[in-house]
């Protein structure tokens, strides 16, 4: 989903950027002259004397200069923590794919009774991990039953396997819709 939003960003802003560039070309250049500056001195005395003239300039910047900035931080953040650091028990640290334990919840949650898909997520720093795990639930499924499951043998063993104290874990659940058999 970021790929298509930035290639619709950029399309959109260098298409602003193409129109304003030829704007300023058609308005200045061949017309004025070549030493001629953009905004006579006429002209900037008049919007010296409109004091809302400045403020907006000054707004409409500040708000380009926001929206790049949350822009290029949105490009730093990933979604999946990629690596979980593991305690191996003499000092040093063993790393553990992230999605490798993505998979194996996924596995695990996937086993369980009334569950129909899984959807899971590691996010969070790599000594301080959690997941965050959609399950897509059968008709007849107990979802009391299903998040049991979940909290003790399967977020169990992937914290053991992980060597972590804990992994917080936030569980969404869809349930399916029933469909009433077809009566011929």
């Amino acid at each position: 989903m970021r790929g298509v939003t930035n290639r619709i960003l950029l399309a959109v802003t260098g298409a602003l950027a193409a129109l304003a560039g030829t704007a300023l070309l058609a308005a200045t250049w061949p017309f004025a002259g070549r030493h001629q500056a953009v905004l006579s001195a006429e002209r900037r005395r008049g919007l010296h004397a409109e004091a809302w003239y400045w403020w907006a300039v000054t707004g409409a910047l500040a708000v380009c200069v926001v929206l790049a900035l949350w822009w290029l931080l949105a490009q730093l953040r990933r979604s999946r923590l990629p690596s979980v650091l593991v305690d191996t028990g003499d000092g040093g640290y063993a790393v553990l794919r992230g999605r490798a334990l993505e998979e194996a919840v996924a596995g695990e949650c996937e086993a369980l009774e009334g569950v129909a898909g899984a959807r899971v997520r590691l996010h969070g720093r790599r000594d301080a991990p959690a997941l965050r795990i959609v399950l897509r639930l059968e008709p007849y499924a107990v979802p009391a039953d299903v998040l049991a499951a979940l909290a003790g043998p399967v977020l169990d063993r992937a914290r053991t396997s992980a060597g972590l104290a804990e992994l917080p874990t936030e569980t969404r659940l869809l349930v399916g819709g029933h469909h009433a058999p077809r009566v011929t």
